[in-house]
């Protein structure tokens, strides 16, 4: 991999092994002398497994043993990204007193945000990576995402975050709406509207919660600013020469639309792809067993025969929505990086070194 590129962003479909991938990759640029965060904001987590760290990886970067285990001169550390907890990391971070730090964290509206409003995890992740970008402790930061559909949405955040700080309804939620007992400034001359506007919101959203909202908008009203400067030096860092994306997807035919989709989007975004991994695919394998392999019982034989029928069509379906994938990608065929299915998941490091050598050395 290109020294020039050191964020790497690895984005596809689900079940693919992307996970599995991004951690192996981490692996290899720690035995490569470099410093590396493999950090994920899927929701499965499932990178703590295959690196072996524990929960405390939520919270802060946890250290992967690759030089006591495999002797590698560079160090990696695995982050698992927790919204809610960033989310209140970054209110105290940027908060300009304790006053408005409690006014915010304290909020109710905040509290349900903060670790369950669709879109927050992109968010935070977007947070996440223009910290670790300018903190510049790290050679090479490889970014696992979750399945296609939740990746473009990270992909597509920093871009809504600017449009919903510079929109109108943001203007229109920071007005002062409500007055210090709670009623609504605007038909506090005219009780007899007031009551009945009042009670007909109450009844459809709930006078409450909507005075919670407003109090949210107002109380973050410090912070926008600089959420929008973070957005948009994330939105450079994504299209900058610094950043690759790697996307994985399986094997067979009815794998390439997906692929396709995804590579448009990137091109589209102005991203730039690193290569797209066919990972898992089948050996192709004779149509007749060997014979040598039918030298046992009837029982067994039978079973052999079923099971040496469906890996052979399953390398059949392999190589033909490879050799599809080729020639539908033209002069960008070169990037087209095939991993063979191993014999076993790599669930630990040297298994994960084994996997992330070849591919490494083919980013582009």
């Amino acid at each position: 991999m290109s020294p020039g590129a050191p964020l790497l962003v690895v984005v596809g479909a689900g079940g693919v092994g992307k996970t599995t991938l991004a951690a192996a990759l981490g692996v290899t640029a720690a035995r490569r002398d470099r410093d590396t965060l493999v950090m994920t904001f899927d929701p499965s987590l499932r990178l703590k497994d295959a690196l072996g760290v524990g929960e405390e990886a939520r919270y802060q970067e946890a250290e992967v043993a690759v030089g006591a285990e495999l002797g590698a001169p560079g160090r990696l550390d695995a982050s698992l990204l927790d919204a809610s907890h960033t989310f209140d990391r970054l209110v105290r971070l940027y908060a300009p007193d304790e006053a408005a730090r409690q006014r915010i964290l304290t909020n109710r509206y905040y509290q349900h945000l903060s670790g369950s409003l669709s879109g927050v995890l992109e968010y935070m992740a977007v947070e996440r990576l223009f910290e670790v970008a300018t903190e510049g402790r790290y050679q090479q930061v490889i970014l696992d995402t979750p399945p296609t559909r939740q990746a473009l949405d990270f992909l597509e955040a920093p871009e809504r975050i600017i449009r919903f700080l510079d929109s109108s309804v943001l203007k229109l939620a920071k007005k002062d709406w409500f007055d210090a007992e709670g009623k609504l400034k605007s038909t506090s001359r005219f009780r007899f509207v007031s009551r009945r506007i009042e009670g007909f919101l109450d009844r459809i959203l709930g006078l409450q919660f909507l005075s919670e909202v407003a109090e949210f908008f107002q109380a973050f009203d410090p912070l926008y600013a600089g959420f929008r400067e973070r957005a948009d030096e994330v939105r450079r860092l994504l299209r900058s020469e610094r950043t690759r994306f790697l996307l994985v997807t399986g094997p067979g035919e009815e794998r390439i639309p997906d692929t396709f989709f995804f590579a448009r989007k990137l091109q589209e975004a102005g991203l730039h792809l690193a290569g797209v991994v066919v990972n898992r695919t089948h050996p192709r394998l004779p149509a007749e067993i060997p014979a040598e392999m039918l030298r046992c019982g009837k029982e067994r034989r039978r079973g052999l025969e079923e099971g040496w029928r469906l890996l052979h069509w399953l390398g059949e379906r392999d190589f033909e929505g490879l050799a599809q994938l080729r020639h539908l990608m033209g002069k960008d065929a070169d990037s087209l990086i095939e991993v063979p299915m191993m014999a076993k998941e790599p669930t630990d490091l040297p298994s994960l070194a084994a996997l992330g050598g070849d591919v490494y050395d083919r980013l582009g």
